[in-house]
């Protein structure tokens, strides 16, 4: 199959395509700036400084935080939130978190519990995908020193009003730290208003940056322990990790190829009308497709009731089928790409129902989603559904 005749619904796992103007900008920087930023001083090296800084400063102003300077780099959000929590947890602390979370949240969660760090508290869903900002509050103890709470679900799409949850915990001394993979560049977050301290982001969704890039932007009033050591480009003689943002949490020679990707995804955003534009256009395909669907009875749409509160993302069942079977029916008889089975986020589907059903077939729309597209979804869930 030509790839240009596949329909493209897995955008939760990364967005694809990407702007045209992402890529040219990433070929063109790292054909004539490809080189390591911030270690000499002649004017190739200070471009691709520049432009580092630059999509710092664009990250931070795009959250709602303080410094530039604590906006930091990484591999992806998984690297983000292993350095954050790792940086965050002591011995005897008790972790506050919930079942939606992605296993990059839930692995190192479980790994410290396991190994007598840490004990964690998981706050259930309601029967619509969301969490209840009371019960956060309701689970803090004296002791706790981390609450870390997924923004957006990866498997049913609902969102969580962080704002809610900041407000419930912003007088006690946890941290809030929330994972924005599928929410940064289609949810707007102002981490000042919604008293959170730390967010993490991956920037190959819907930042519509590459893989192999991520962020970590901490609020001026946190430290996070540094876990790592390593060059930084400065301060060569001192013989410690440096102790400052951003060499604080950035280790080595940065992506600089991946953060040219991410300054021209926040400018095509920006170019779009900004996240919640991208958003409004996702969801109208949302409310077509969850409509398209309604009529089968064979067909279950999880967490779909009302789409207030919720991402380009619908996790479905056929019954009688294995969530993997329908996935390769998708693929091979419709040439629609979707995810299939846990997606990385077992308690969820055990919250939901479908852990013992080998997970779901989701559908995750992205901003090159036609409303031809979801037509076509709904007729080839129509065909295999009967």
């Amino acid at each position: 199959m030509d790839v240009r005749d596949l329909i493209y619904m897995d955008n939760a796992a990364t967005s694809w395509p990407k702007p045209e103007d992402v890529y040219s900008f990433m070929d063109q920087f790292y054909r004539y700036n490809g080189v390591n930023p911030g270690r000499s001083g002649f004017d190739a090296a200070i471009d691709a400084g520049n432009l580092i800084e630059n999509t710092r400063k664009k990250l931070t102003e795009f959250f709602g935080a303080d410094l530039p300077k604590r906006t930091v780099f990484c591999h992806n959000a998984t690297d983000g939130l292993n350095l954050v929590i790792q940086g965050l947890v002591k011995q005897g602390d008790h972790v506050v978190s919930t079942c939606l979370e992605h296993n990059s949240v839930l692995r190192p969660l479980n790994t410290l519990e396991r190994d007598g760090v840490i004990e964690v508290s998981w706050v259930v869903p309601d029967a619509h995908g969301f969490i209840a900002p009371e019960l956060v509050k309701n689970a803090l103890r004296p002791n706790t020193s981390l609450v870390i709470v997924n923004h957006g679900s990866n498997v049913i799409g609902t969102y969580q009003d962080v704002t809610a949850i900041g407000e419930m915990v912003k007088d006690h001394t946890a941290a809030f730290v929330i994972d924005a993979s599928q929410t940064a560049g289609v949810v707007p977050i102002n981490m000042r208003e919604s008293n959170i301290d730390a967010l993490v982001a991956t920037g190959h969704k819907a930042l519509m940056g590459p893989t192999g890039t991520g962020v970590i932007v901490v609020r001026e009033h946190l430290d996070i322990k540094p876990t790592r050591s390593g060059g930084t480009g400065v301060r060569s003689a001192y013989p410690y990790h440096l102790p400052e943002y951003p060499w604080r949490l950035e280790y080595g020679t940065p992506n600089l190829m991946g953060i040219a990707g991410l300054w021209a995804g926040q400018k095509w955003i920006d170019e779009q009308g900004g996240p919640a534009a991208i958003h409004g256009r996702e969801m109208a395909l949302v409310q077509k497709f969850v409509d398209g669907l309604k009529p089968l009875k064979k067909v279950t749409v999880y967490c779909c009731d009302s789409l207030e509160n919720h991402l380009a993302t619908v996790s479905t069942n056929v019954e009688g089928l294995d969530a993997m079977d329908v996935g390769i029916m998708l693929d091979v008889d419709h040439d629609i790409a979707t995810r299939t089975g846990l997606q990385c986020a077992p308690k969820c589907h055990e919250a939901i129902g479908s852990f013992d059903l080998h997970g779901t077939v989701r559908f995750s729309f992205g901003p090159f989603t036609t409303a031809d597209q979801v037509d076509k979804a709904i007729e080839a869930m129509i065909d295999i559904a009967g």
